[in-house]
């Protein structure tokens, strides 16, 4: 049988799916070219091209494409471990702090590795019922494998509260 958290991989990796939910929610990521190129409950990898639609005037990739890029590579590994959790848990961006080493003049690949403390996060908020911050760490490198930025991104994790049925 396979599992929520498979279940959820596969829908990440279609590769029509997927884009159609960026295409509907994340219009701006669909159109500079954010892609998942890897995803398993540890670990995911995101990447933006350099090219027309993400540049600046400086001809490198925009700042906030660079952020856009590195976000999804976090928060799409708090959605895996929220996926169908009951009780169900929100996650919202708290804080975002970032770097820049290098100008972004070609593919840009942002790696999270916390897919193991996010998951234990998620675990802490529902144990205990109150909302849980973890900061995030993903970093982005060149084609070559040199570090263009690196960022952090705090995330809360909360369970939601349910409707008080009415009478």
């Amino acid at each position: 049988m396979i599992s929520d958290k498979d279940k959820f991989i596969q829908l990440i990796q279609h590769p029509v799916k997927f884009r159609m939910f960026l295409f509907s929610k994340l219009p701006s990521a669909f159109f500079s070219g954010v892609r998942v190129r890897d995803i398993d409950a540890g670990r995911t990898m995101v990447t933006v091209p350099y090219k027309w639609f993400s540049q600046n005037p400086f001809k490198s990739t925009y700042f906030a494409c660079l952020a856009m890029a590195a976000e999804m590579s976090t928060g799409l590994l708090g959605m895996l471990h929220t996926y169908k959790s009951l009780p169900p848990v929100s996650m919202l961006v708290v804080a975002i702090e970032g770097t820049y080493f290098k100008k972004a003049t070609s593919l840009t690949t942002f790696t999270c590795e916390d897919g193991d403390a996010i998951h234990n996060t998620i675990l802490d908020a529902v144990n205990s019922g109150e909302g849980r911050p973890i900061k995030a760490k993903s970093v982005g490198r060149n084609k070559e494998g040199e570090l263009v930025a690196e960022f952090f991104i705090t995330w809360s994790f909360k369970v939601k509260k349910l409707a008080e049925p009415s009478n």
